[in-house]
């Protein structure tokens, strides 16, 4: 029996997310599977205004061909993923979610806590029972995020989170580089804005929480928290570990990387030798 892995990007990403720190998990024994969510990287559908110079009158108010993506799309994408994955090693996958998705790690455990060995969340939304992603988003804690102030319609209105990873302005684009990417080189930098796309469907972040402490909080969880993200604040992941631990009566057991938002660009070894130590390899 070997281990297994798989791997859940964020919003805007897709599974090129993780192209540096698979290898390094193969390395060390874990079948890693990254998967591209419905929704996002070859399943996303570009709005017909997303065209430079972006003409903002009309960017702003196109309905995004991503709205109808669903959560339980999402949810049932990843359990594929884990079948296939735990059909291959003989044994129960890890799952873990960057950021938004980890929206869908808490579904996955909760649907099938049985076929999957630990739930881990990357500087991601860790929603106690009946919260949504909007909430969070709108806490306190998050008052520093930069992330909202990239959004460049109303997402009521189009169905999506929309921001411009092609954007050819400089202040948005430096605005872009400190949410997301701070600690990158430029071309790091350059390389994961050619894998973003600009609609996230907006209707996942409205889907409450559904873990149940008989079901989902069977499940190990782990946290790795990133102390200098400027998208989800390092106040806000460890206000979810919190409420969740009290929620579910047990304990997360919490990683630290001294990185931002994306550790699998900027310290990818470190990151797989986390995950390989979770899946016990």
């Amino acid at each position: 029996m070997t281990n297994g892995i798989v791997l859940i990007h964020g919003a805007w990403h897709d599974h090129h997310t993780w192209d540096a720190v698979v290898p390094a998990l193969t390395d060390a024994g874990v079948t890693a599977k990254a998967i591209d969510l419905p929704g996002a990287g070859v399943n996303a559908k570009k709005p017909a205004s997303w065209t430079h110079p972006i003409d903002p009158a009309a960017f702003g108010t196109e309905v995004s061909p991503n709205a109808g993506t669903t959560q339980q799309e999402r949810t049932d994408a990843v359990i594929a993923a884990v079948r296939e994955v735990n059909a291959a090693t003989g044994g129960k996958a890890v799952i873990c979610g960057h950021s938004l998705g980890g929206l869908t790690v808490t579904p996955v455990a909760e649907t099938i806590p049985d076929e999957i060995s630990a739930a881990v969340y990357l500087t991601a939304f860790m929603l106690r029972p009946g919260m949504v992603a909007g909430e969070m988003i709108g806490h306190p804690l998050m008052a520093d995020a930069l992330v909202p102030s990239l959004f460049l319609a109303d997402p009521e209105q189009v169905g999506a989170l929309r921001l411009d990873p092609q954007s050819e302005d400089a202040e948005y684009v430096a605005r872009a580089r400190e949410a997301f990417f701070a600690d990158l080189t430029d071309d790091q930098f350059a390389q994961a804005l050619s894998h973003l796309h600009p609609d996230e469907p907006a209707q996942v972040a409205g889907v409450p929480s559904d873990a149940t402490a008989d079901r989902y909080g069977t499940v190990a969880r782990h946290y790795i928290e990133c102390t200098q993200d400027r998208a989800i604040t390092i106040a806000a992941q460890r206000e979810m570990v919190k409420t969740m631990d009290a929620a579910m009566g047990g304990t997360t057991t919490v990683h630290r990387m001294e990185t931002s938002h994306s550790p699998f660009h900027s310290q990818p070894q470190a990151l797989a030798a986390t995950l390989a130590a979770i899946s016990g390899a």
